[in-house]
């Protein structure tokens, strides 16, 4: 195969894999009939479309040749009943019904294909690691080997998650559709948090070459303003303001030879005005309504940072009341991390070195290598060289994602 051709396609495997095989839940039903169905579709374009070329319209083409390979799979393996016959029947009925690819009918359709996938992932009856492991799989395209980095557990374990889920959901059995009205708030919640976990691996990735993966966060923002219009509650909007606000600086998080760049370095003519703009808004309608909860919050120090025409002006103060209220609603260790690092901006490293020694203390984000660079970033600034290159190599130890690492080697060498 020419290698242009072989890029496009796994491009395009990275783009659409997900809307295609949630469009295949729906037709078939069956999730691990689903993903067979997906992986054959994709051999087949790995196989025809060297000589055919790509067609206009790909991804209602691979649902078409999956919905066909899935109809072939069922009767290889079983007799032909009458249940089957009726299944086979039906799925063979129905027309390629692909999302729109324009964008006003896809935000407008409440009935998504990939937001049905994410309510089913993401059902009650399931566990919570149950939750997140099956979305990542199957919503993210991820491999088990990559959530397992990304959670910090064996990768037999993960496997084991999404096997449970998945029998979980053929037993119980989970419906994939969106949950009628007087379901949502109970739903709400774990739903908020799964498009969160979508919108996080694609700004930064656990793993890889890349800092982004742009088809994860623009899909996310897509799903979170569905959520809005279908359940409009402060922490969907703050939500959404969040990816929005945090979205706006994509184009200045890495160089042009694709070094990270953090936050008080970018060049902030290049954050996007217009998502800055509407996040912000977005902000202030969440907060007004005095029922906003973490997501909100984050999303107004996201603000803050928005709003600061240098680093140099940041309204630190402001943003460390914030985590002081976000602490409150939700005592995590991340959030304690990143309010140690506001507090260092605000009163100095020592005072922010103090903080994040006693969570490792207490065994908190020991394997966490954020944690260890933020430790290394106060003894930099304290001028305590050899504990800033202690600390910076075990970040790199523990580390995953190409640019990360090389910014943490260019620290060690800045230190020399």
């Amino acid at each position: 195969m020419h290698e242009p051709l072989h890029r496009t396609i796994e491009t395009l495997y990275r783009a659409e894999s997900g809307r295609v095989l949630a469009t295949l839940v729906r037709l078939l039903g069956d999730l691990d009939l689903a993903e067979e169905a997906m992986q054959e579709a994709f051999a087949v374009a790995l196989e025809t479309w060297p000589r055919t070329g790509v067609p206009e319209n790909p991804r209602p083409w691979l649902v078409s040749t999956a919905r066909f390979k899935a109809v072939d799979a069922i009767r290889r393996r079983t007799r032909l009943d009458a249940a089957h016959e009726d299944l086979i029947a039906r799925i063979e009925a129905r027309i390629d019904e692909a999302p729109s690819d324009e964008e006003g009918a896809a935000t407008a359709e409440i009935g998504d294909d990939r937001l049905r996938l994410i309510f089913t992932c993401c059902h009650p009856a399931l566990p919570p690691e149950g939750r997140a492991a099956l979305t990542l799989r199957e919503v993210c395209g991820l491999s088990t080997d990559e959530i397992a980095r990304a959670f910090l557990v064996p990768p037999s374990t993960v496997a084991q998650r999404i096997v449970r889920a998945k029998a979980k959901i053929r037993e119980t059995p989970i419906p994939y559709e969106v949950p009628p009205p007087q379901e949502l708030p109970g739903r709400l919640n774990a739903v908020l948090q799964i498009v969160y976990l979508v919108f996080n691996e694609g700004y930064s990735a656990a793993t890889g070459v890349e800092v982004t993966r742009a088809e994860l966060t623009g899909e996310a923002i897509r799903l979170g303003r569905l959520l809005v219009e279908l359940h409009p509650e402060p922490e969907a909007v703050g939500l959404l303001a969040l990816m929005l606000l945090n979205e706006s600086r994509s184009a200045a998080r890495t160089s042009p030879s694709g070094e990270l760049v953090l936050l008080e370095a970018q060049d902030r003519s290049l954050w996007n005005a217009e998502q800055i703009a509407e996040g912000v808004a977005l902000v202030g309608r969440a907060l007004e309504t005095r029922r906003f909860g973490p997501y909100t919050l984050q999303a107004a120090i996201a603000a803050v940072h928005a709003s600061a025409a240098t680093a140099a002006v940041t309204d630190w103060r402001r943003i460390v009341a914030l985590y002081d209220e976000l602490v409150r609603l939700q005592p995590w260790p991340i959030v304690e991390l990143n309010r140690a690092v506001a507090v260092a901006m605000c009163d100095g490293p020592g005072a922010g070195l103090a903080q994040i020694d006693a969570m490792l203390e207490q065994g908190y984000l020991a394997n966490y290598h954020l944690a260890h660079a933020a430790r290394a970033d106060m003894f930099r600034r304290l001028g305590r060289t050899a504990e800033a290159r202690a600390a910076y190599e075990n970040a790199l130890a523990l580390a995953q994602q190409e640019p990360e690492r090389q910014f943490l080697r260019e620290r060690i060498r800045g230190l020399e």
